[in-house]
């Protein structure tokens, strides 16, 4: 394997974010769809360290819109993660947790993290997360989400939008999955705006 270095590998992002991208700890609530594209925009920017949690693992019915590939069946999806992670990214730090985020285990799950990107494909999931952060659990921290990124209308609907101080949600907010299905194309186009959104919290907040 080639050899490279972090200025290197960051030598086309932002002036700006110089060495803050480096110290930034992003904690990715799910390793599905908009986790997993998520984590890999930001692996290749030059963040600092990934929090990945799943309890699932690879299935063939993902590999239509999550960053895994055939020969990932059956691994854990936060092992066959940091694997893709690891050849984008040498530099990165990565913590894994092979386990359901609940109430009990999330303050302590992410309690390192400066942003949080929710990936989750449950409502109650989503609902437990978003509860976490609007209450004082992650008093100064943020949270990433995402709502509505089914089916193959518009990119365009796709949107980011500020929820209260610390919580933001991409998505159109309408589109359900179990009625349209979901595929790679608006599943990224979510992901990243969720990925480009903890970019620019990082740059306010250090």
């Amino acid at each position: 394997m080639k050899k490279i270095s972090y200025e290197q590998l960051t030598a086309r992002n932002a002036p700006q974010l110089k060495g803050k991208l480096e110290k930034a700890v992003v904690g990715i609530a799910g390793c599905g769809g908009l986790g997993s594209n998520a984590a890999i925009a930001l692996a290749r920017i030059g963040i600092g360290k990934l929090i990945l949690v799943d309890f699932d693992v690879v299935d063939p019915t993902n590999l239509n819109r999550q960053q895994y590939f055939i020969n990932d069946i059956g691994k854990r999806k936060v092992d066959a993660l940091e694997e893709q992670l690891r050849r984008l990214n040498p530099f990165l730090q990565v913590e894994k947790h092979h386990e359901k985020v609940t109430m009990a285990n999330v303050k302590t799950i992410f309690n390192e993290a400066h942003i949080v990107v929710e990936a989750f494909d449950k409502v109650s999931e989503k609902a437990m997360l978003l509860k976490a952060f609007a209450g004082n659990l992650f008093k100064g921290k943020y949270l990433v989400t995402a709502s509505g990124l089914a089916g193959y209308s518009s990119a365009n609907t796709i949107k980011t939008k500020k929820l209260s101080t610390n919580i933001f949600v991409c998505g159109d907010n309408k589109t359900d999955f179990m009625i349209e299905g979901v595929m790679a194309p608006r599943v990224m186009i979510a992901a990243g705006h969720q990925a480009n959104k903890v970019v620019e919290i990082i740059d306010k907040i250090l």
